[in-house]
């Protein structure tokens, strides 16, 4: 019998939305972008930030992993998110998650942590363009002006009544990631639509 883990071909969870978002991006004329970013690698970690473990995962990725609450640090195509005092989310490339995982644990070596591939819990959605920070406060409790959460960034936080993990991008007009669990991608990027037609 064939391995189906092995050949079926993946389905993101918005995968029947991708058109529809790429209708209403068209149709702001520039003002909103909507996309699915799927499948990225997601690697929980928790360790004690002051162990020797903390500065060499660092080192084994390439960046330190963020001190400061609710930042984000990007190295090439990994990007770390201070989740919480001994917490963070890794986000890479898709198909790195075994990398990652093997990288964390190999330079922690002996040192107490957790490390889990979250990647099919959540899907990203990137909202872009001049209004895509109106759009969010339209349905986040979060301060989102540029002062209170500009680039580097993230935050966990409700979103239209959905926990998300929110990202503010730190390359110029890049916008922010929208990390979604997986059972809610649907319902959210409905939300995001119909908000969307108020914000053109």
């Amino acid at each position: 019998m064939a391995d189906t883990a092995l050949t079926a071909r993946q389905r993101s969870p918005l995968g029947d939305a991708v058109h529809r978002l790429a209708a209403a991006t068209r149709s702001s004329r520039g003002a909103i972008r909507l996309a699915e970013l799927p499948f990225l690698a997601q690697v929980n970690v928790r360790l004690d930030a002051k162990s020797p473990a903390a500065e060499a995962v660092g080192l084994a990725l390439g960046l330190q992993l963020p001190l400061e609450p609710n930042t984000v640090v990007h190295a090439g195509d990994v990007t770390a998110m201070w989740l919480g005092p001994d917490e963070w989310l890794l986000v890479g490339l898709r198909g790195t998650e075994r990398d990652l995982e093997s990288r964390i644990r190999s330079a922690a070596g002996d040192e107490p942590l957790s490390v889990t591939d979250v990647s099919a819990q959540r899907t990203t959605l990137l909202v872009g363009g001049p209004r895509a920070r109106d759009l969010l406060a339209h349905g986040c409790s979060l301060d989102l002006h540029p002062r209170a959460f500009g680039p580097g960034r993230c935050a966990q936080a409700t979103l239209a009544r959905t926990q998300v993990v929110l990202v503010a991008r730190d390359e110029p007009r890049a916008g922010f990631w929208v990390l979604v669990r997986s059972s809610f991608a649907g319902y959210l990027a409905d939300w995001l639509l119909d908000a969307a037609v108020e914000h053109r």
